[in-house]
């Protein structure tokens, strides 16, 4: 197992502003365009995912797959199997979801597929405290705070661009790593 450099994780606190964030314009925001156009290979927040199978991603979501290689984070499968285990077994439309969650995750390329190291996962963790200090985060917000960081900063590590609509968890981590690349879209 790689070492962890936990000084160089404490090293990170020089991003804290020690204030809380306010949310960004869109017009300050990278957003999707009306048209998709080549660029960095993408890496898939899990909403994507989610947005795709409720029809709630824009056509513009789909031309962007198709010109740029999508690369998918284990940070993904983990919130999409949490959400199988979320669904209610006795509602009528649980089967059919959890088959469209195993046909997409099964369809995953699993050259596609990274997981993040320790050295991401420790930095995640202080980010995400961060986050949830500085924005007041509390239950569910700090686990998913958790796992936006591990994403974030596992496509900074891979040089890929995080495809999200979370605009303003997202927004955030740019405004706390500059360093970072996101692009944006809204659902429909």
């Amino acid at each position: 197992m790689p070492d962890f450099d936990f000084a160089a994780s404490i090293r990170w606190a020089r991003f804290d502003p020690g204030r809380t964030l306010a949310r960004k314009p869109d017009e300050d925001l990278p957003f999707l365009g009306d048209r998709a156009t080549a660029g960095q290979e993408l890496l898939l927040d899990t909403c994507v995912y989610i947005d795709g199978l409720q029809g709630r991603a824009p056509d513009r979501v789909a031309d962007i797959l198709d010109i740029r290689l999508s690369n998918h984070s284990s940070v993904a499968v983990q919130e999409l199997m949490h959400t199988v285990g979320v669904l209610d077994p006795s509602h009528p439309s649980t089967g059919t979801a959890i088959e469209q969650i195993r046909r997409m995750i099964e369809g995953m390329q699993s050259h596609r597929i990274f997981v993040p190291d320790i050295d991401v996962m420790g930095r995640a963790a202080l980010l995400s405290g961060m986050l949830c200090r500085l924005q007041g985060y509390q239950r569910d917000a700090r686990l998913r705070a958790l796992h936006d960081c591990a994403l974030f900063l596992q496509a900074q590590k891979l040089g890929l661009t995080v495809l999200t609509a979370n605009v303003s968890d997202f927004d955030y981590l740019l405004q706390l790593i500059p360093a970072g690349r996101v692009l944006f879209y809204r659902a429909v």
